[in-house]
């Protein structure tokens, strides 16, 4: 894979072993499903992004600066990292199950996409969703984490009439949901059939 970043000691895989550490294992050891991606490291004080747990999909990403999050507030943070992905990926940044759950920390445009043409700092746009309580973040908290995936490139192609499916034209909610939300009756477009009436 060709990139524009230069080859120093500040590039290296994203494939650590630990928090703080990078992957002692090639990225070609048969199962280890490993796939090199270039960073460039733009704050030397933080680790780079790891990987918590073997097995673990997304790879923690840390804040480089202090910040408070008041209820309903928002704001974007830089990660300290830069990456050249391979063509045919992109990385897709999810919130912390953990700061999600105890503090309604989310991410805005969940999941965040970085392609892999994009070579800028990783920044991250983080919301508190807590009615009442702030959200106090530190410099080097982990605060969301980046999943790498294989992407396809589509060709759109124009026709007359697209092939029946057995969902068709059934919009938001036609597959059901919560029970209090679904009618009792609904048609086969998934609108709900009007009281008395058939449609």
């Amino acid at each position: 894979m060709s990139s524009s970043l230069p080859t120093t000691a500040d590039a290296s895989p994203v494939t650590p072993d630990g928090p703080g550490r990078a992957a002692s294992v090639p990225a070609d050891e048969p199962g280890t499903g490993a796939l090199d991606v270039l960073v460039r490291r733009l704050d030397d004080r933080l680790p780079l992004p790891a990987y918590e747990h073997e097995g673990d999909a997304g790879a923690d990403l840390r804040t480089t600066v202090d910040v408070t999050l008041q209820p309903g507030e928002r704001a974007t943070v830089p990660t300290g990292v830069a990456l050249a992905l391979p063509p045919g990926y992109a990385g897709f940044v999810h919130p912390r199950s953990g700061l999600a759950a105890r503090h309604g920390l989310t991410v805005v445009n969940a999941p965040g996409t970085v392609d892999a043409g994009y070579r800028g700092e990783i920044a991250v746009t983080l919301l508190n969703t807590d009615r009442t309580e702030p959200v106090r973040l530190r410099r080097g908290d982990r605060v969301a984490q980046l999943v790498v995936q294989r992407v396809e490139r589509a060709r759109l192609v124009v026709v007359e009439e697209l092939p029946p499916s057995g969902r068709g034209t059934g919009g938001h909610g036609s597959t059901g949901g919560f029970a209090s939300a679904v009618p009792d009756r609904m048609t086969q477009d998934g609108a709900p059939v009007p009281e008395g009436g058939t449609r």
